[in-house]
């Protein structure tokens, strides 16, 4: 599904170039649901960049179903490929309504914009969609985003990255900030997501429970290289 092949990257800061990722390979199966764990500076967060696109990578290649999609662009690469972020304010727009930035979800790619206005049925269909998260935000459709909770905002946007399901998703740090409850609920949602629509998922994720309890197959990285990989427990176990 996702083939990752000895792909590099270096940064230059000033004089000194360092190596953010050194010779990384690793393989995703269609419904798959991985973890890379790691130190800060591991190297984790510019993975995500070098599969969703922000940047090309200096050596090796990357496959999508097949595709090989190592030079494409960040833009066409998003159709296929769904991200969110540690801040949920990067997937959404916080000056608008809820069912405004559902509208923008659903229409992702499509030729009808807003202007065109939201309809009854459509309406109705948000709700729907909004009840699953169990946030009673379904009763908030016009309520802006920026006045929710980092939990709800975080729930929500992860419902609009899958409105229309990518292949891939990119989940970075979801529970960042959340208390230990909203991380619960949190985890709950993209079990059910995933099995609702047979995603694909890559997860980078400092809450080790929430790793351990959600993940089939664990990835390690340290200063850009791959120093282990394997199912939950045998990471657990390895020294």
């Amino acid at each position: 599904m996702l083939r990752i092949d000895n792909i590099t990257k270096s940064f230059s800061v000033g004089t000194e170039t360092r190596r953010a990722l050194d010779g990384v390979s690793l393989n995703v199966k269609k419904g798959d649901f991985i973890t890379i764990i790691g130190a800060n500076g591991a190297g984790k967060s510019t993975l995500f960049n070098a599969i969703a696109g922000s940047f090309i990578t200096d050596s090796g290649t990357i496959s999508l179903d097949g595709r090989d999609i190592t030079l494409m662009s960040e833009y066409k690469r998003a159709h296929s490929i769904g991200r969110l972020f540690q801040d949920p304010m990067r997937g959404s727009a916080p000056g608008m309504t809820i069912e405004e930035n559902l509208a923008l979800a659903k229409r992702r790619g499509k030729t009808r914009f807003l202007k065109s206005g939201i309809t009854k049925k459509e309406r109705e269909e948000y709700k729907e969609l909004l009840k699953i998260l169990g946030l009673g935000l379904e009763d908030r459709l016009t309520s802006k985003v920026g006045l929710l909770s980092g939990g709800q905002r975080q729930a929500l946007t992860l419902l609009m990255a899958t409105m229309n399901p990518p292949k891939l998703l990119l989940l970075d740090e979801p529970a960042a900030g959340m208390n230990p409850q909203e991380t619960v609920e949190l985890t709950e949602f993209i079990r059910e997501i995933r099995e609702q629509f047979d995603l694909s998922i890559l997860l980078i994720e400092h809450h080790m429970n929430l790793v351990m309890g959600i993940s089939d197959r664990i990835y390690v990285l340290d200063f850009g290289k791959l120093i282990a990989q394997g199912t939950p427990e045998e990471i657990q176990s390895n020294e």
